[in-house]
């Protein structure tokens, strides 16, 4: 594990733990866009082209889960190719530099490799972030959240 910053956040793995307080968050985050079930997390876990990362803070009782991150290897061979499935923070945590956080550990893990994204276009502190680490848009995807039917723009970053 390793610590950053003042308000102790502790980046490691993900775990079939955590998968519960992820769908949680995601009911939070993305109530009108489909938010993923804890099964789909535990799907995720269980890949072994998938990775993710967890930032916990800490609290009396330990540690808390307040954000997490997946990235997918694509292909079998290199180059690789890359996409980020999500992103998410707790709204109370938000701000804090932990999406960066995040994102910065999700792309130390694909380095050798060209990273896809989708994102809202209207999430603009999310594209914002993604621009900063070298992100471009390549391209528009209408109609891409099915239940709220928000467009979503394909974000694309070349190994660095």
């Amino acid at each position: 594990m390793s610590e950053t910053g003042p308000a102790q956040i502790v980046y490691d793995k993900l775990t079939p733990a955590d998968a519960a307080r992820c769908a949680e968050l995601e009911r939070q985050l993305f109530d009108g866009d489909d938010p993923w079930p804890e099964r789909a997390f535990l799907a995720e876990l269980r890949s072994r082209h998938i990775h993710y990362v967890a930032a916990r803070v800490r609290v009396p009782e330990g540690e808390r889960l307040v954000g997490y991150g997946g990235i997918a290897r694509l292909g079998r061979a290199k180059p690789y190719e890359y996409e980020i499935h999500t992103i998410g923070v707790d709204p109370a945590y938000q701000g804090r530099g932990i999406g960066r956080g995040l994102l910065t550990r999700l792309l130390d893990w694909a380095a050798d490799g060209t990273v896809f994204l989708e994102v809202r276009t209207d999430n603009t502190p999310a594209i914002k972030l993604y621009e900063s680490v070298g992100f471009v848009t390549v391209g528009l995807r209408r109609r891409y959240y099915r239940v709220s039917g928000a467009d979503a723009y394909t974000m694309r970053r070349d190994p660095t």
